[in-house]
Order: C-alpha cells, then structure tokens, then sequence
C-alpha cells in the first residue's frame, strides 16, 4: 500500500541557524488516524506547515497523496484540509459564504449539497447564515473544520483542534472524525490531550526536539512500553523496604503506610505471587491492593523526558 504522506530524510533550519527538524522519515497510509504528539516547541507544527506547503522544506523529499509538495504543489495542496491552532477566519463573512469560499479557492466548482452535509455533520447547519463574528469560539472552531473539508480533500490535518472546545463540541468532533476515517479519509492530528489520541489514534508518532523518536501502533505501544502498578496499603508502618524485597521493583511510600511494585504489563503474574508470598513469609499484613496500568500519558511523559544518547554523553 502506498502511503498518503510520505517524508524522507526532511531537515528544516532556519534563519538564525535554528534547526527545527533532524532527519525527520515518516509515512502515514490511507484510511489511518495517526496521532502525533511531542512538547512545545518539538517540531509538530513545522513539519505540518512543511507537508501542507505553507512553510519551505529544507533538504529532503516530501509527498502528498503521490504528490511531490515541491513539483506538484498545486496537486499535493489540494489533497490536504488543514485546520490550524489559530482561529482566523474572516469575522464579517457568513458560515455558508465562508465555506463555499474555502472551497472555490482550491478550484473546485459549487457543490451546495456538500456543504450542506459538512454543516450538518459539524452541527453548523442553524448557524449558515450567521457572521462568524457572532459566534463562540467552539462554534469558531467548528468553522475552520468545514473549510477544511470544503473541498473533499484526502488527507486531513487536525492541529490542535480541540483546544477551547468545551466537552460536548469535542465529542462531536471525535464523532465526525471517525465517519471520515470510515469514508477512506486519512487523518493526522496533533492534540494535547492524550487521552484523545488513546481513544482515536490507530498509530502513535513521538517527535522531540526535531526528530522522530518512535512510530508505533497504539495497541502495540501500550503493551511494549506500558507498566502495571501494584499498590499494597500496609496494616503497619514500615520504616525502610525489607532486605528480602530490595531486589524487586518496588518502593515504600513516603508516610511508610504503602509498597508500590511496578512490572511490565507484559510480565506474567509470577513477580506478584512471589511478592505477595515473601510479604506472607516476613508476616507484613497488608489491608488493601489496587492495580494500576500506566496511560498513553505515562508512556508519552517518559518518552519525551528520556535522555538522548547525545545528552548523556555531555555529562
């Protein structure tokens, strides 16, 4: 299957000397949602505005739909909506005008009843003959979404598109999302709520500082780098972790009124049964036991705050 996005060896330094992507290689196939994540500042936006042809590329090949963004461009652009953080659309123009607008400007001719579904499907059909001007910034939001999608494109970039959205419009949006998916449309978006790309993502992109540092399937992600928590609420106070267990991953809580196992969530049961029958040994009672499987949060936290080998080797 040939990928709807590709980028090979893609580097972007700009004025200044500021290198915003290091050898960047990802490809993203048809009909997938793909989440990428990364902190502030990682390279998310950059590579978006590279692939979508608003910012130049530096060195590198990147395609769109089969097209090549710098030979191609004008095929390239129209496969791809883009909805971008800011909101900018034009306040005096009505919802319909705006949309219909979008989609003359990719050269598409007038399809009334295609902006009709878009504005039913984002729940934007009252509001056609609104000004952006009046509405919330939710409703706002909505807007850039129907733009996006104005002209059928085939490829569909999510930048932030949540953010100030309260929880009902995002449950529309995640609601719409997945009938375009269903429809063949691929979907990259980028979020900081990772319990969206959790719940909507099929694969996971980390990127930090510039480069791409793991592409994964969610699923096989979770089950690779998650980690089970084990708490036991102690019947007495421990002092310190007992020589029999100081080599188990495990830790006493501050107050010394909690042990906490971690272990692979891929490990089989044996570590646990072997704790709980060494605690049973050493007569250390325990009240309580909960079990804790790690989030992509806990996974993305400690990916984006690991040491690179060259960090480490600057110390």
């Amino acid at each position: 299957m040939q990928p709807d996005i590709s980028v090979k060896h893609l580097n972007k330094i700009y004025e200044g000397g500021f290198q915003a992507l290091k050898d960047v290689n990802l490809e993203i196939y048809p009909g997938e949602i793909f989440a990428l994540l990364g902190p502030n500042g990682a390279g998310k936006t950059t590579l978006i505005s590279i692939i979508c042809g608003i910012v130049n590329p530096g060195d590198g090949e990147v395609k769109a739909a089969g097209y090549d963004i710098r030979k191609q461009y004008r095929k390239a652009r129209g496969s791809i909506g883009l909805v971008p953080q800011e909101l900018n659309t034009d306040s005096f123009e009505t919802v319909w005008d705006a949309v219909s607008f979008t989609r003359g400007l990719f050269g598409k001719p007038p399809k009334p009843s295609h902006i009709e579904k878009v504005l039913k499907d984002l729940s934007l059909w009252d509001k056609r003959n609104n000004r952006i001007m009046s509405l919330s910034g939710g409703m706002k939001r909505r807007v850039m979404i129907a733009k996006a999608l104005s002209h059928e494109p085939r490829i569909l970039f999510l930048d932030e598109p949540t953010a100030g959205v309260d929880v009902e419009l995002r449950r529309d949006m995640w609601e719409m999302v997945r009938k375009l998916r269903e429809n063949g449309t691929t979907i990259i978006l980028t979020t900081h709520y990772i319990e969206e790309a959790e719940e909507m993502a099929d694969r996971i992109g980390v990127i930090r500082q510039g480069q791409i540092i793991l592409v994964e399937e969610k699923d096989r992600l979770m089950s690779k780098l998650g980690k089970k928590e084990l708490r036991l609420q102690l019947q007495q106070k421990l002092d310190q972790v007992p020589g029999e267990l100081t080599l188990e991953p495990i830790e006493l809580s501050n107050d010394g009124w909690e042990l906490v196992y971690t272990f692979d969530s891929q490990q089989q049961q044996a570590g646990v049964a072997r704790l709980l029958r060494t605690l049973g040994d050493l007569e250390i009672e325990y009240r309580d036991l909960q079990t804790r499987e790690s989030s992509l949060e806990d996974i993305f936290v400690g990916l984006v705050n690991e040491q690179s080998p060259q960090e480490r080797s600057t110390e």
